[in-house]
């Protein structure tokens, strides 16, 4: 496995209704390495993100993470894959605590107690295990989002906008999570439109105008 490339997507493209968000889309990224993407608004950064976690299916083009294809074998890029999307994605009505054990089920992760508890005490919201979502500011929103990622360690991690809402030490919890993937020899997807936050991070950047990707670094 350690000559496949951890992502390998190939003139994806894909339409909502009659808009195409991607037109073509060819990107490789290799184990270990961290790729960031900039580009505007609309662009088809987020769209891309969506595809190589599965969660959208191409209109056209193939893909694969780790040799698995992402149309064919689905569940198998799932389990190897983690994604931080521009929205939370909390359960508002369910406490901190209960939206990680929730969360642990559906990944097949442990749903011990002290499990949680340290996913909740690494993003700063150990005492806030019994408060509800729905009270919680954007920004701790984003880090119980955040400790959804620490239930288990993906071989990719697909992060978009991670550190929208965050204040240094939370934007350096990133920087810390997105090290901990390479070190452990996986790789980093990275959608940011400050790459500042980064600590210089990604390995390589590429740049997103209407749809189609090209090299900048």
């Amino acid at each position: 496995m350690s000559d496949v490339p951890a992502i390998i997507l190939e003139d994806i493209a894909h339409r909502f209704g009659r808009r195409w968000a991607l037109r073509g889309v060819s990107l490789s990224v290799a184990k270990g390495e961290i790729v960031a993407i900039i580009g505007h608004n609309g662009s088809g950064k987020s769209t891309l993100l969506r595809v190589a976690s599965t969660s959208v299916r191409p209109t056209r083009g193939i893909g694969a993470v780790f040799g698995r294809d992402i149309v064919k074998d689905p569940q198998a890029v799932r389990s190897m894959v983690a994604l931080l999307s521009t929205e939370p994605g909390v359960y508002g009505d369910l406490t901190a605590t209960e939206n990680l054990r929730f969360a642990a089920r559906m990944l097949g992760a442990s749903t011990n107690g002290a499990t949680i508890q340290h996913a909740l005490d690494r993003v700063g919201l150990g005492r806030e295990g019994d408060e509800r979502a729905r009270n919680m500011s954007s920004g701790m929103q984003r880090r119980l989002s955040i400790a959804r990622l620490l239930l288990r360690e993906p071989q990719v991690l697909l992060l978009d906008e991670p550190y929208n809402s965050l204040d240094p030490q939370g934007a350096r919890l990133v920087n810390e999570l997105i090290r901990e993937t390479r070190d452990r020899g996986g790789s980093v997807l990275l959608v940011a439109h400050d790459l500042s936050r980064g600590e210089g991070l990604p390995d390589r950047t590429v740049e997103m105008q209407d749809g189609l990707l090209g090299d900048l670094q």
